[in-house]
């Protein structure tokens, strides 16, 4: 539409809508016209035409001020309450309300801003763009995505005032954000009040790398289980041990938790053992491990069935063949398949699962498919003499043999599921099921079938070296729990040890003992005050009677006063129940038992099992995807660490995208 000098601006005084207050309304002859007064723009003014399209494109206008465009999307036809976005920012008296800052305003407080009215809500770029980036921290979304044309044009549709960025200037972002997050983490750390528990594993990437995952793990003042990433460090895999094991005390010292750290939880290889070894040294000669470090190295309870469960594959692996061999034959064309169901109906096999093939990466697929082959074992030799090409049938022999092997990882099957069966699992959790393990093998040992009792001599020789190693943990955390306190040690140990039981539960006795005395002896400072020391105007004064304190607590020893320890395990079992909770437990008796509750909150925080439940059942290590995996290493290890800092306050119920399970290796 073209407006020329004849045209008249009409008195737009009397029109209704806000948008006249930034248009002139101009008439030439019968038509009617819109002037944008900020970049001259014309568009129809006609009444027919209504306001929308003037509305829209204030919206979109560069030269227009954004200080009023709240405004105009609550006058028109679309009229919102709140508005959904939180790529807008507070104005200055509501973010001197909510305490929170463009820099450090998390997702969830993002969320509340949902619920404030729009004429206070104003586009901040750099707010948005830090939300842009924690939503690709939080997501697992590759930082190329800020460059790719469907994103540009969503984004510019949804909202025209931003200005897009670069995979460098995201990449700058998500390192901001990691810096600020990781701060708070280092301030949580340090104030922690009791000790932490690190475990460490390894990922790969598709391109070849090889990470090492440290994961923190603790009970926080609330008694809530908590679990952050640390570091995720690029090795070397042709690194020797003792460069690995500095790599893991230089984080530990970084992070200032060197002194604070109760036990490594590491998977169970002979290759690490040197790693664990060095580590423990360094922290005994400064005296920063209790019990002189007897209950330091952790082996992951669920990788150590991992490793039980590859040697039971590996023995069966020409019968595991034969029947995966077996049914892509019976799948592989219609032909055999219809005449193999006839085979079963005149046989008269029920069958309730199905044949398939397992995947050779996730050993609960073999033990599936193993299961599903012994229903129609009568159906196989039949359909082997009514076809002459089906050679591969397994014989009796191996039948009989593969209900034993299926017998067996039907068994650690049900156990790794206990592992991971809830969200959080507290060490207390492990010992019954590391003990029915142990009488497992036992009676597998003790079987007439040579097959079978063979393989369960090879597993449980693998088995002791890990009961050695963690045994005595899981006992100790096991009467931590009131439901069982001594009674589950005295249960389970004359089942595996025979005449030796009570030796062996002395010697849990004392460790138990020795470990309460440990802790104790910084009770009182705890109760005095945090470090013996005091704070008067600003300057920290050290208490002078924190020896005191010890002696207090040394002469009422030797007054057999009664420890905390001695009532507690005196006192009648806690009645078992479907929805106890053992950290609920504490926190409540914490009071009636101050020095006990201490030890409770550092032994129930250590990760008895690691294994996450995605690869709860993979042979190999964890995997990052693509979209991530070619990241430089610390920006990796930015996003990853932010990744998990992230959503430990904001609960996913989507699992990361870039986890994947692991078919290498």
């Amino acid at each position: 539409m073209e407006i020329t000098e004849e045209a008249v601006i009409v008195n737009s005084s009397r029109l209704k809508s806000v948008v006249w207050n930034d248009f002139d309304r101009v008439k030439r002859g019968e038509t009617f016209a819109a002037i944008c007064r900020h970049c001259k723009r014309i568009l129809s003014g006609s009444s027919t035409s209504g306001t929308s399209h003037l509305r829209n494109h204030l919206i979109r206008c560069r030269r227009r001020s954004n200080h009023d465009i709240s405004q105009l999307l609550t006058r028109g036809k679309r009229k919102q309450t709140t508005l959904a976005i939180t790529n807008y920012s507070y104005n200055q008296s509501a973010m001197k309300n909510e305490m929170v800052t463009v820099a450090s305003t998390s997702f969830e407080q993002g969320a509340k801003v949902r619920n404030m009215g729009p004429g206070s809500l104003n586009f901040d770029q750099r707010r948005s763009q830090l939300d842009l980036a924690r939503m690709i921290i939080m997501h697992g979304y590759p930082l190329g995505m800020v460059e790719d044309v469907g994103f540009k044009t969503f984004l510019q549709n949804l909202q025209p005032l931003f200005d897009f960025v670069t995979v460098n200037g995201i990449e700058a972002d998500c390192i901001e954000i990691y810096k600020k997050e990781k701060q708070r983490v280092y301030e949580e750390l340090d104030k922690l009040p009791g000790k932490v528990s690190l475990s460490a594993d390894r990922w790969a990437t598709n391109g070849g790398s090889e990470y090492l995952c440290l994961i923190a793990h603790y009970i926080d003042d609330s008694w809530e289980l908590k679990k952050k990433i640390l570091n995720f460090l690029s090795v070397d895999t042709s690194q020797a041990e003792d460069m690995l094991s500095e790599l893991i005390m230089t984080s530990l010292r970084n992070w200032d938790i060197d002194r604070k750290l109760f036990s490594l939880t590491i998977d169970n290889r002979l290759t690490y053992d040197k790693i664990v070894c060095r580590i423990r040294d360094q922290l005994c000669q400064h005296r920063f491990l209790m019990c002189e470090g007897q209950l330091f190295d952790v082996r992951c309870a669920a990788s150590t069935v991992k490793l039980l469960v590859q040697d039971v594959l590996e023995t069966s692996r020409e019968i595991t063949n034969k029947v995966r061999e077996t049914i892509q034959y019976i799948k592989g064309s219609r032909a055999t398949q219809e005449k193999f169901d006839e085979i079963v109906q005149l046989v008269g096999i029920n069958g309730q699962k199905w044949l398939s093939t397992d995947n050779p990466f996730q050993w609960n697929s073999t033990y599936v498919m193993l299961e599903a082959a012994l229903e129609y074992k009568e159906a196989f030799p039949q359909l082997q003499e009514h076809d002459p090409d089906f050679s591969m049938c397994p014989s009796g022999i191996d039948f009989d043999r593969m209900r034993g092997i299926t017998s067996i990882l039907k068994f650690f099957h049900e156990v790794s599921n206990v592992f991971v069966g809830r969200k959080h699992v507290t060490a207390n959790s492990y010992f019954a099921e590391i003990c029915d393990i142990h009488l497992q093998l036992i009676e597998w040992c003790q079987k007439s079938d040579d097959f079978i009792s063979s393989l369960a001599l090879k597993l449980k020789s693998k088995f002791d070296e890990y009961w050695k190693k963690c045994s005595l943990i899981m006992a100790i955390a096991a009467i931590l729990d009131p439901r069982f306190k001594m009674k589950l040690v005295e249960y389970y140990y004359p089942q595996i040890y025979g005449d030796s039981a009570p030796d062996c539960i002395d010697i849990v006795s004392n460790c138990m003992k020795a470990l309460y005395s440990g802790h104790a002896i910084y009770s009182p400072l705890a109760a005095h005050g945090q470090n013996s020391s005091s704070e008067t105007n600003g300057s920290v004064v050290k208490d002078r009677l924190s020896g005191f304190d010890r002696y207090l607590h040394e002469t009422s020893v030797s007054q057999n006063t009664k420890s905390d320890l001695d009532k507690y395990l005196e006192e009648p079992l806690f009645p078992r129940s479907a929805d106890f909770s053992i950290l609920n437990w504490w926190k409540v008796h914490e009071p009636r038992y101050p020095v006990l509750s201490m030890m409770a909150r550092n032994i129930l925080g250590i990760p008895i099992s690691k294994v996450a439940l995605e690869s709860l059942f993979d042979t190999g290590d964890r995997a990052l995807d693509h979209s991530w995996g070619a990241e430089k290493s610390d920006t990796l290890q930015a996003l990853m660490c932010s990744q998990d800092w992230m959503r430990n306050e904001v609960e996913d119920p989507k699992p990361p995208v870039f986890a994947l399970r692991s078919d290498a290796n």
